[in-house]
């Protein structure tokens, strides 16, 4: 019975650490003054892997052109790729679902992706870094995501 007791308090903390863990992440990709980009799914498509991405523009600006280029790894962990992913226009407090399409590239063959700089971070202003510095990453699948 003891036993028992102890593998469901166990269970209950475990459950309970989640829980504050994923509340945590969605306010970090909440807060001001931040970008948050989620690789929110990848799935193979006849042609290769569609990688779709969530963004949100926290950053206090409206944004006129939004890019990031990324590197993409394979199982062995080596660079297969360098692009450029457009998110366009992202008014502020805007979120933005995007799709890319990875020809001939299976998503079980991608291990990891990363973004290795902005392209693109405009505004009626003028260029920004905001869209790097504050930029909050995250996964929702087995690809590794982040910067």
């Amino acid at each position: 019975m003891a036993a028992s007791l102890l593998s469901r308090a166990t269970t209950t903390l475990a459950a309970a650490a989640l829980s504050t863990a994923t509340i945590l992440t969605g306010a970090a990709m909440a807060q001001s003054g931040n970008f948050a980009l989620e690789l929110n799914n990848a799935s193979d498509t006849s042609n290769g892997c569609r990688l779709t991405y969530v963004a949100t523009n926290n950053t206090g600006t409206a944004l006129t052109e939004t890019s990031y280029e990324v590197a993409i790894f394979d199982g062995e962990g080596r660079v297969s790729r360098l692009l450029v992913l457009e998110f366009g226009a992202l008014p502020l407090g805007k979120t933005k679902v995007v799709q890319f399409d990875l020809a001939e590239q299976a998503c079980s063959d991608i291990s990891r992706i990363i973004v290795n700089n902005i392209a693109d971070c405009k505004s009626a202003d003028g260029d920004h870094d905001f869209c790097i510095t504050g930029l909050v990453t995250n996964s929702r699948n087995d690809i590794q995501f982040g910067i």
